[in-house]
């Protein structure tokens, strides 16, 4: 029989081994999950104020903005060099739009003008790297994961009479999103794998984020635009106020979320390729 200290060594350093490893998994996932939690959170109550200020109800605002700040985070998340191509065409075209129209700000234009150069920008990028269909069928997950996510955000909403604030809204939209993404990416990506366009995968998800980001930066000007009136100003003030709120709820949420996810045995970097 071999002494005690020798079996202990014999198990105690995989054990060892394993709980830091395990350890490092969690904690990986609480920083990754926090920050994609605090873009999306921010974007989402960003969306969702803007879309109210636009006439759009609140019901129809909830699901409208989980669908699109879901689709901009999944890209981040999972196709992250497309999703850069994209946020960097929306900054330059924002920008030279806002240099050369002057005063005029209007926002179909900039989003407009942000997708057609996150096109040109993810048809380069599809050109120069190896063509594949995973950044559009991971963005499809996440438009999938925010729709079903929206939809339950507007069950309880409608069963919870009483209003919810901006942090608590985010933390719950980031939960759910997230937890579909999660639980549903494997079969997701793999069933779209096959007929999405390989081509214009890049370019498609390119273009969805630079006219997010065109409209992120139109929101970001408007406050100071002398072309807006003074009501209308206020309204983007007031979207704008509410951004932090979304950030530290989407960061909560994330991070609890993310948390849980990676006890159950689940891992950020886990992703189906394509």
């Amino acid at each position: 029989m071999l002494p005690a200290r020798i079996m202990a060594g014999d198990l105690g350093d995989p054990i060892a081994m394993l709980s830091k490893a395990r350890l490092t998994a969690v904690m990986t996932t609480l920083f990754v999950w926090g920050l994609a939690g605090a873009l999306f959170g921010g974007l989402f109550i960003g969306l969702y104020e803007v879309l109210q200020v636009l006439t759009l109800g609140p019901r129809q605002a909830v699901v409208v903005a989980a669908l699109a700040a879901a689709m901009t985070t999944a890209a981040f998340y999972s196709a992250m060099p497309v999703a850069l191509m994209g946020a960097m065409a929306g900054v330059l075209a924002s920008i030279g739009y806002l240099i050369l129209g002057g005063p005029r700000l209007e926002l179909g234009i900039i989003v407009l003008v942000a997708a057609g150069l996150g096109l040109l920008g993810g048809a380069f990028f599809a050109w120069t790297s190896a063509p594949g269909s995973r950044p559009l069928a991971e963005t499809l997950t996440g438009l999938l994961a925010g729709l079903g996510a929206g939809l339950i955000l507007v069950a309880v909403l409608t069963l919870y009479s009483q209003p919810v604030g901006a942090v608590v809204l985010a933390a719950g939209i980031v939960a759910l999103v997230g937890s579909l993404f999660q639980l549903n990416e494997h079969w997701i990506v793999r069933g779209l794998h096959g007929w999405l366009p390989d081509t214009l995968a890049a370019p498609m998800v390119a273009a969805l984020v630079a006219a997010v980001v065109g409209a992120s930066m139109w929101m970001v000007a408007g406050t100071t635009a002398t072309a807006l009136d003074p009501a209308a100003r206020d309204a983007v003030a007031r979207v704008l106020a509410q951004v932090p709120s979304g950030v530290l709820g989407g960061l909560m949420g994330g991070a609890v979320t993310g948390g849980l996810l990676a006890l159950m045995g689940f891992r950020p970097d886990e992703h189906e390729p394509g």
